[in-house]
This record gives C-alpha cells, sequence and structure tokens, in this order.
C-alpha cells in the first residue's frame, strides 16, 4: 500500500512539473516563482533518488520495480528544466528593467 500512495504522489507531481514548465517558458518573467521553493523541491527529489539507490531491498527488486524511479528522475528533471527557465527569465526580467 505504501509503495501504491508513492506513485500516486510521484504521477501526481509528474503531471503538474509540465504544466509549470510550460507557464514558466511563456511567462517570461520570474514574478510568482519562489526560487527557493524550486531549491528545496529540486534537492527533495535528489534525496528520493539517493533514497532508492541506497535501498538494498529496492535494488533487488529494481527489475520490477523501476518505474518508482524513473518518475523520481524524470520530476527531477522537469524541476531542473524550470530552475533553468528561472535563470532565464530573470535574465529577460532585467533586460526588460523589471
Amino acid at each position: 500500500m505504501a509503495e501504491l500512495l508513492e506513485i500516486t504522489m510521484i504521477i501526481s507531481f509528474g503531471v503538474s512539473w509540465p504544466m509549470n514548465v510550460i507557464k514558466s517558458y511563456r511567462a517570461r518573467t520570474t514574478k510568482g516563482k519562489s526560487l527557493a521553493f524550486l531549491y528545496l523541491i529540486f534537492f527533495g527529489y535528489i534525496a528520493g533518488i539517493l533514497s532508492k539507490l541506497v535501498n538494498a531491498e529496492y535494488m533487488s527488486n529494481i527489475g520490477s520495480k523501476w518505474y518508482v524511479l524513473f518518475f523520481y528522475v524524470l520530476n527531477f528533471v522537469m524541476v531542473g528544466t524550470d530552475l533553468i527557465l528561472y535563470y532565464r527569465n530573470r535574465r529577460l526580467d532585467r533586460e526588460n528593467g523589471i
């Protein structure tokens, strides 16, 4: 049951992050974004990935449970993309005098 709940959480975040990345890309501004929040989430995904990699029981069953780690990594990439867009948008804000 715990694994099912974890998968549900990861998939829910996985659906949300692409929408957030698209919004950041289109907005072309950092207004309404929190850099601290993005970094907290980013490091949280690093911790989640590492927790899977150091869990001997999980790693022994990686062949049948690979998808959990896959979604952690996918979400990590999405948050990383949003961080890159944050810095692009911050540069655009400065160029526009905002």
